[in-house]
């Protein structure tokens, strides 16, 4: 039996075309698909064609998301990301051919990096992509 693989994962914004603007410079990736969604919501499939995210915007966002007006600020997010909350999306892990061309798109879209290693099996850093959502960004080949 062949190894199953990971389609998709849907996670929870207050922009999805904001992030999948940002997702596309930075990867090369692609808007799959757009529009309505689950309870009056509006969702965005951004990624390759093999696999993406379902960046989904709900019509209404809940108590929890940092701010009285509901959209989360980077202080508020800053505030709220905690690896430790069960079911919280740590982080998203993205595989590039060249990691020093990416993180230079990642500097001129404003974002800082940090978190720099190079250790076996590759090199990597992480960068906040706004609303909580860190990246890593790894190579194995450069």
């Amino acid at each position: 039996m062949q190894a199953a693989s990971l389609e998709h994962a849907n996670i929870t914004v207050t922009n999805p075309d904001a992030i999948a603007d940002a997702l596309c410079q930075l990867f090369n990736w692609h808007i799959r698909w757009s529009g309505p969604a689950k309870d009056d919501g509006y969702t965005v499939h951004v990624g390759s064609d093999i696999a993406y995210l379902a960046l989904y915007k709900p019509k209404q966002l809940g108590s929890n998301q940092g701010s009285l007006s509901g959209v989360l600020d980077d202080a508020n997010a800053a505030q709220l990301f905690d690896h430790t909350t069960v079911a919280h999306v740590n982080h998203l892990g993205i595989v590039v051919d060249n990691l020093d061309e990416v993180e230079k798109k990642v500097f001129a879209l404003g974002f800082d990096t940090y978190n720099h290693g190079d250790y076996e099996p590759g090199r990597r850093f992480y960068f906040m992509l706004g609303e909580g959502l860190e990246a890593e960004v790894v190579s194995y080949t450069s």
